[in-house]
């Protein structure tokens, strides 16, 4: 298992798990589109600013993203856990931006519920054919 696997298999998958800890501590998960642009490991994700993910975030940065493929055969899944910050600045904003957001956001980029979630990966766990593997962002290589 090295960086470039995991990171690619990452960039094919459409969706994302991503969880949050509520006021009371508890983990919170909600299915999300894939990350927009993965830097490093820096993954960024789109979402309302009025959403309960962003309100969550901003009071407790604990993240936690999952990825997953099920085939009829296998299952690959690999869990990133980091921390979350929620980003208002329009510069990022712009740049993860696509046509088809405008569904969603109906001011475009400067739609003030808009807003985008940058998650920083420290440590994950690699599962695939009945194993797993946990690892570092920095042992990866």
């Amino acid at each position: 298992m090295t960086r470039n696997h995991i990171f690619d298999f990452i960039k094919r998958q459409k969706l994302a798990m991503v969880a949050s800890v509520d006021a009371e501590g508890y983990p919170n998960i909600k299915a999300m589109f894939a990350p927009k642009k993965i830097e490093g490991n820096q993954f960024y994700f789109s979402t309302n600013t009025s959403s309960l993910r962003a309100k969550q975030f901003m009071e407790n940065p604990k993240a936690s993203a999952y990825f997953y493929r099920k085939g009829i055969f296998r299952y690959v899944g690999v869990m990133m856990v980091g921390t979350m910050e929620v980003l208002q600045d329009e510069g990022i904003k712009r740049e993860i931006w696509s046509k088809g957001d405008i569904i969603y956001y109906r001011e475009g980029v400067t739609e003030p519920d808009y807003c985008v979630l940058k998650f920083t990966a420290e440590k994950g766990r690699y599962y695939c054919d009945l194993k797993n593997e946990s690892f570092t962002i920095e042992e990866l290589t």
